[in-house]
């Protein structure tokens, strides 16, 4: 952190975080007086309240005399000022219940199902990755100087695209020639296979074409990877009866059309499995727009010591963080442990 608040600061801004989770009103300096424990006056309280609205982490509404926390807010108060309450015993074996499923693809709908129950929010699960997939044909195809377009046919006919950015400018023979020689070498094996392969045969060829050719490997595995990637979400539904979302009806259409179109979710939750357990985007942190006003709480889980997919939550910024944390914290370790054990 680049500042410091002093204690009386991190006492007011967590209570006030914490009240309006509850309430979901702007909180007032009698309220923050009441709940923070401190014993100061009024006068002192407005005056701290002024100093984090300068420093940005808690906003005025207009029609009220109330302050309630801005994304940036929310962020402090989960990094430094949050004290996470632990699921209870019961709680645990309830959870641990559901998971006594013999079928990979019923863990991942009962984790996501179970998410959306626990939190009254839409839980998404981001299935295991299919193992590295062939190809049928690849095409290059030259767009600007340095830009190529990849085409891939995959062996079921589906088409995807891809944009490399290359080191030199490439001919159009260029591109004929590196296109004939994966298609006529390797077509019909996966790209890890051809990975390997090629690092002997590639040896023959001039090194800008080797570049060419492994940054189109590499890239393609990943159109095609991700292009099977499955991500089952559960719950939506109850964003609707979040006050917070549903007071803006455009973007809560505009969430819903994310949901569908899977990429976007997909690539958000998919940067957290290269994380280390919980991570949590607040806001437009997430770099999607729709998710402007939710916070997404993710963790990656495991399966025979690989992480393969994240488990996640999303809802109102204004969400009881203390208790979704270990809510998904424990979904990731019981999908693990349950994956693991088939």
């Amino acid at each position: 952190m680049d500042f410091m608040l002093d204690r009386r600061a991190q006492i007011l801004l967590k209570t006030l975080v914490e009240r309006y989770i509850v309430e979901g009103e702007p909180v007032g300096s009698r309220a923050l007086s009441r709940y923070s424990g401190l014993d100061l006056s009024p006068a002192t309280i407005r005056n701290v309240m002024a100093d984090l609205e300068d420093l940005g982490f808690i906003a005025s509404p207009h029609t009220s005399a109330g302050r309630i926390p801005t994304p940036r807010g929310y962020r402090i108060f989960v990094d430094t000022l949050l004290t996470t309450k632990p699921l209870d015993l019961i709680e645990i074996n309830q959870l641990e219940g559901n998971f006594n499923v013999d079928h990979p693809q019923k863990l991942i709908s009962s984790a996501s199902q179970l998410l959306s129950e626990l939190t009254h929010f839409a839980g998404v699960v981001v299935a295991p990755r299919r193992k590295s997939q062939a190809f049928r044909q690849i095409e290059f195809l030259a767009l600007s100087e340095k830009r190529v377009l990849l085409i891939i046919v995959t062996p079921e006919g589906n088409v995807q695209n891809r944009i490399l950015q290359t080191e030199k400018i490439y001919s159009p023979s260029e591109l004929t020639t590196a296109a004939n020689f994966l298609n006529q070498n390797f077509a019909g094996l996966t790209f890890d296979q051809i990975r390997r392969r090629l690092q002997d045969e590639l040896k023959q060829h001039r090194e800008d074409m080797t570049s060419l050719m492994t940054t189109a490997l590499e890239a393609g595995d990943r159109a095609i990877t991700e292009s099977s990637e499955e991500y089952v979400i559960s719950g939506e539904k109850n964003l609707l009866d979040s006050h917070d979302l549903s007071s803006n009806m455009t973007r809560l259409r505009e969430l819903f059309e994310l949901f569908d179109r899977k990429t976007q979710i997909i690539q958000i939750l998919d940067s957290s499995s290269r994380a280390q357990g919980v991570q949590i985007f607040i806001g437009d942190e997430s770099g999607i727009a729709p998710l402007d006003e939710c916070s997404v709480v993710t963790a990656p889980y495991e399966m025979d010591g690989q992480v393969v997919g994240t488990v996640g939550v999303i809802g109102p910024t204004r969400m009881a963080y203390e208790r979704v944390i270990p809510i998904v914290d424990i979904t990731a370790r019981l999908l693990s442990s349950a994956l693991s054990q088939h």
